[in-house]
């Protein structure tokens, strides 16, 4: 019979991973303090993302129950990080591993929208500028043809202006 609190732990990993449709990266966590944990935390907090600690059996029976691919980073104590903006979630992983110490979290591998992702593959997501810097990017691209359009027919109206002051220095002389 399994155990009350493994079997409230699978139904609310599997509510995640559905709302993440399949999307999430499987972090080694072992070695940081409970002090580092929370650290660790906030900062994916305000990255969008969070942390969920749980058995590797537990995420194995959620991800087949759930029909995902199968992982080979389930060995080990594992955490899984659910995300909003995978490539802001993946910065904040790197950054912070970089500023421990020890390099702890290590990312193990994932998924992105189903697809199998090794730990490389994150490690080149967090190089990848996030969704808010490629929106400011095409702004700025958008933006661009239009400045230019205003400062030529800026042009054309001081040209204007110069003509009609010439003129009427003319007639008043």
């Amino acid at each position: 019979m399994p155990n009350k609190r493994n079997v409230e732990l699978l139904a609310a990993l599997k509510k995640r991973l559905e709302a993440a449709r399949g999307s999430f990266f499987l972090v080694n966590y072992q070695g940081l303090s409970a002090k580092e944990t929370h650290a660790l935390r906030q900062a994916l907090k305000e990255k969008g993302a969070q942390l969920f600690v749980a058995k590797n059996t537990l995420i194995r029976i959620a991800l087949e129950e759930l029909g995902l691919p199968k992982l080979d980073g389930l060995q080990g104590p594992s955490a899984v990080i659910f995300y909003e903006d995978p490539v802001a979630a993946a910065k904040a992983l790197v950054e912070f591993s970089k500023k421990n110490p020890k390099g702890i979290p290590e990312a193990k591998g994932g998924l992105l929208q189903g697809q199998v992702l090794s730990a490389k593959d994150v490690a080149a997501l967090a190089e990848l500028p996030t969704m808010d810097e490629l929106r400011a990017e095409l702004v700025g691209v958008l933006q661009a043809p239009m400045a230019e359009l205003v400062g030529v027919l800026g042009g054309v109206a001081r040209e204007l202006v110069g003509i009609l002051e010439a003129y009427a220095e003319k007639k008043a002389a």
